[in-house]
């Protein structure tokens, strides 16, 4: 089997490609093909609508910055009024979007809406996010991308609050321990609890009110769970039927 070698360069702007996590990138701000890509997806995500590939290159913007740098009269200008009103108005509410909205629309690596939810559920601005806390809740490779676009990017240039979404009322916290029986996997779990009102996190801390335990396992959590006076049950079925209605 012949031998494929990892190139080098972007193909497209040929800018020296960077190996991350033992993934390529192409950290050239300006390279063509993953410009465009990049904003339409944003805009996807924060339902800027009419935001498309054509429009994008009638805009002449290859980043996120400089799709807030646009004025409205440049907008109208390149598109049409019609068009062009909407697109300004459009742009304006997603400067309104949370960080739990944010962070899957930067395209940026590993991080989904599901890393996203977790890292909003242990913090309320993303300042109050350090490395140690990064690589608790989202483990080392996913953490590092994060980390780094934040090293590299100026991301407070954006208009947004970078605050995550006020916790429903009545959200109380929410962490897992061992492997459950009543999910496939803690993301399905996390889904279930969200829906309910709870708010899932990575960590135990004094401020954690329900710990579960399908597995019956006396983990490390368990211990601190217990030594914070944590509300520890054996079944999230339970939490979700029993807890959620008198909490």
């Amino acid at each position: 089997m012949k031998q494929v070698e990892a190139p080098t360069h972007c193909p497209s702007c040929n800018y020296e490609l960077e190996t991350v996590n033992s993934v390529l990138y192409c950290r050239n701000v300006a390279c063509p093909a993953q410009g465009a890509k990049l904003i339409e997806n944003f805009a996807k995500v924060l339902k800027i609508t009419g935001l498309g590939h054509a429009t994008i290159s009638k805009l002449n913007i290859a980043t996120i910055e400089d799709l807030y740098a646009l004025s409205a009269e440049n907008i109208v200008k390149a598109i049409g009024s019609a068009l062009g009103n909407k697109l300004v108005a459009n742009i304006e509410k997603s400067k309104g979007a949370t960080l739990n909205e944010v962070l899957p629309a930067l395209g940026i690596p590993l991080i989904g809406k599901s890393a996203s939810e977790k890292i909003c559920a242990n913090i309320s601005h993303i300042s109050e996010l350090t490395d140690d806390l990064a690589n608790s809740i989202l483990g080392a490779k996913a953490a590092a991308s994060l980390l780094y676009w934040l090293e590299i990017n100026d991301y407070e240039s954006l208009p947004f609050s970078w605050e995550a979404a006020k916790k429903l009322k009545g959200g109380d916290t929410v962490c897992i321990t061992g492997k459950l029986k009543s999910f496939k996997t803690k993301a399905q779990a996390f889904e279930a609890l969200i829906a309910k009102g709870f708010t899932p996190v990575e960590t135990v801390t004094k401020a954690t009110k329900y710990l579960v335990n399908e597995s019956g396992v006396e983990s490390a959590k368990t211990e601190k769970a217990r030594a914070n006076g944590t509300i520890i049950v054996d079944s999230i079925e339970e939490l979700l039927n029993v807890y959620s209605k008198v909490g």
